[in-house]
């Protein structure tokens, strides 16, 4: 068939390309044309769903989410190795290895810090591939890794059983990436590339884990039917020949030569795209391995060397302060250039406010600096004795350094951040955050979007986000008139939200969601609510004195005052679409469970939220009402054997004012 023939072309030569691309390095086409031929292919398959193979390159981009992960016996283990962390600890394990008869010959590779896992191949199709877990039983993850497009799908010439090791990392630059997106996006960071990539391998929505960009690296043969080899580096260079991306390795005759190259690998450690936290040696030969055995823990034939930090001392030479996405000012030394594993360090982090305070680190102070996790320059402590006359504790500034704007210290934390509502150092941020759907839902500006409109120079507030050039935008990369016109739509619509929506959107500290609902019900409009003082706001059922110390401060601001007169000239409304109420249900916790005909549970609980009730999803002897519809469950019977009152539907209605009837006895009895 025509459609059978052109799907399996488009195929062959999709995965030749993405061979070329992420194992070789060496791409011949152009992501746009690899993109055409993709979409070619995806509508052949919609087209005809029996033309999809599970090999197609369709199939990377990720399948249905998993309720969780099934564990998998290796059938062969995964074992760890034994550590060694000096030279001499090397020359023992030489030692030993030729105790045990052999002459041998050693292979060695960087151990990269990452996810160890097994790729299982039947007659030359990926079938399965799991995580090392305790070496014995790992988790299946193989949808995970099918999004990884280095890993092949299928092998030509292969053997009819094959079981393959490797490590799963995050390159370098990625992980950079993705930390930076996190940030716009309020989301926690991760701390390294190995924390990033084993969070990635187990999302159990594998669309997640393809948007990560994780890569592998297979560095050994668990199983094969193949005829053995005699080396390990003959079974590597075999697996190379079946387009595996693999470990480079090194071969040496003697222990003294394997020591050298150790040391020139920790050099060049930066230059690769993954993080390493060693060497692997490993003695080549495989019959000397079955000779040497193993321990119950530990293969008797290989070993990995751990570089220990390496630490100089440095002076420092200044404390600048930088101001990042999230508004959280981060200090770094400038310190006089220092050689640290491989590479002239000249300035080194230093957290915040504590780290500075408890070290005593001091502008002018000779200090010891190291590089955490082989890659991040730290100062490990300073060394007193060389301490220069004149110097003074260092104190972080009490105004932003690129706004001016006062700073504040979280109440539950060591971070100190800008409180500007303007901020250019928040910016990608803060319009990312105003944009999203629990905010004023701007259709259409995501991160991208947003980054491009920022460095166009054409947003510089939330408010200009009102006054974009239809032109201007549609020049930006990828948009187009189309793209444009619906953009601007989406922010046109956006003028006309709530206000519990543009309070939230503002982003001031500890006004979520609920919050800004509490807010924008309780006093009608931004302006009643800004001229509010801390006691009538901690006055209101769910603002502390913290959140209501933040809201004046916030409005007082004179960037904020400057945002909220640009938005109200752009025609943004301030004004709450739920009459001003009072706080009748204060102080009374309610659980929703149960069909509701008059609204959905969600709308229930803001209504019942406006009028000063707190709602949760669970029953306990604090709750104190539930609101029972039909086919009310397990949270009625609670309810019940607890003897909290329950209300129907009809009652509830009465309650919050929507139908008429005797409210005030309902709430007495709540009250009692």
């Amino acid at each position: 068939m025509e459609f059978e023939a052109r799907a399996g072309q488009l195929r062959k030569a999709l995965n030749e390309h993405n061979y070329r691309y992420y194992v070789l390095d060496d791409p011949e086409i152009s992501d746009f044309e690899y993109d055409k031929m993709l979409r070619e292919l995806e509508e052949l398959e919609a087209a005809h769903p029996e033309l999809v193979t599970p090999d197609s390159p369709t199939q990377r981009v990720g399948g249905k989410a998993l309720d969780s992960f099934q564990q998998v016996v290796h059938r062969v283990p995964l074992q760890s190795l034994q550590d060694v962390f000096s030279p001499e600890e090397l020359l023992d394990f030489d030692r030993r290895v030729r105790e045990n008869g052999a002459q041998p010959q050693y292979l060695l590779e960087p151990k990269v810090d990452g996810l160890s896992v097994a790729l299982e191949y039947e007659n030359g199709l990926f079938v399965r591939g799991a995580t090392r877990g305790d070496g014995q039983v790992g988790e299946d993850v193989t949808e995970n890794l099918r999004t990884i497009k280095s890993i092949p799908m299928r092998l030509e010439n292969a053997p009819a059983s094959l079981i393959v090791r490797g490590e799963v990392y995050m390159p370098r630059k990625t992980f950079e990436r993705l930390n930076e997106e996190r940030e716009l996006r309020g989301e926690s960071l991760f701390a390294n590339p190995r924390n990033a990539a084993a969070g990635s391998m187990r999302q159990l929505d594998p669309k997640i884990a393809a948007a990560r960009g994780l890569d592998m690296v297979v560095f050994n043969i668990q199983y094969t039917d193949h005829e053995p080899f005699e080396t390990d580096s003959a079974g590597l260079d075999w697996l190379r020949s079946l387009r595996f991306k693999v470990i480079d390795v090194q071969l040496f005759d003697d222990m003294e030569r394997v020591q050298s190259a150790i040391f020139e690998l920790g050099d060049r450690r930066e230059k690769y795209p993954f993080d390493i936290d060693g060497a692997v040696v490993k003695v080549n030969r495989l019959t000397d391995r079955d000779a040497l055995g193993e321990t119950a823990k530990f293969p008797r034939w290989a070993a990995a060397y751990k570089y220990p930090p390496e630490q100089k001392e440095s002076v420092v030479e200044d404390i600048i302060v930088q101001v990042g996405r999230t508004g959280v000012l981060t200090p770094k030394a400038v310190v006089s250039p220092v050689r640290l594993a491989g590479t002239t360090v000249t300035n080194a982090t230093l957290h915040n406010q504590d780290f500075i305070t408890e070290k005593d680190i001091r502008i002018g102070d000779t200090v010891v600096v190291q590089k955490a996790g082989e890659i991040i320059p730290e100062i490990v402590s300073v060394v007193r004795e060389k301490r220069p006359e004149g110097t003074v504790p260092y104190l972080l500034p009490s105004l932003c350094p690129v706004c001016g704007a006062a700073v504040a210290r979280d109440e539950d934390g060591a971070h100190i951040r800008c409180t500007g509502a303007e901020c250019p150092a928040q910016l990608l941020r803060n319009l990312t955050h105003f944009a999203s759907r629990d905010a004023m839902d701007i259709e259409g500006l995501g991160p991208a979007v947003v980054e491009g409109l920022v460095n166009a120079g054409m947003v510089k507030t939330p408010a200009d986000l009102y006054c974009l050039d239809r032109d201007q935008v549609a020049g930006l990369e990828r948009m187009g008139r189309k793209s444009a016109d619906n953009l601007l739509a989406a922010i046109e619509r956006s003028k006309q939200n709530d206000l519990s929506k543009l309070l939230f959107a503002f982003g001031i500290r500890q006004v979520g969601q609920k919050a800004g609902k509490i807010l924008a019900a309780r006093f009608g409009s931004l302006d009643a609510l800004a001229r509010a003082t801390e006691e009538e706001l901690t006055a209101i059922n769910d603002v502390g004195g913290i959140t209501a110390k933040y809201l004046t401060e916030w409005f007082a601001a004179p960037q904020s005052q400057h945002l909220i007169a640009a938005l109200k000239e752009a025609g943004v409304n301030m004004d709450s679409q739920v009459a001003p109420v009072g706080d009748k249900l204060a102080g009374i916790t309610f659980v929703l469970t149960g069909e509701l005909s008059a609204c959905s549970r969600k709308e229930a609980g803001e209504k019942l939220e406006a009028l000063g009730a707190k709602v949760s999803g669970s029953v306990s002897k604090k709750t104190g009402c539930v609101v029972a519809g039909e086919a009310a469950g397990s949270k009625l019977r609670k309810a019940q054997e607890l003897g909290v009152p329950v209300l129907d539907e009809e009652q509830f209605l009465i309650l919050v004012g929507e139908q008429d009837g005797d409210g005030e006895a309902l709430l007495a009895r709540l009250k009692k």
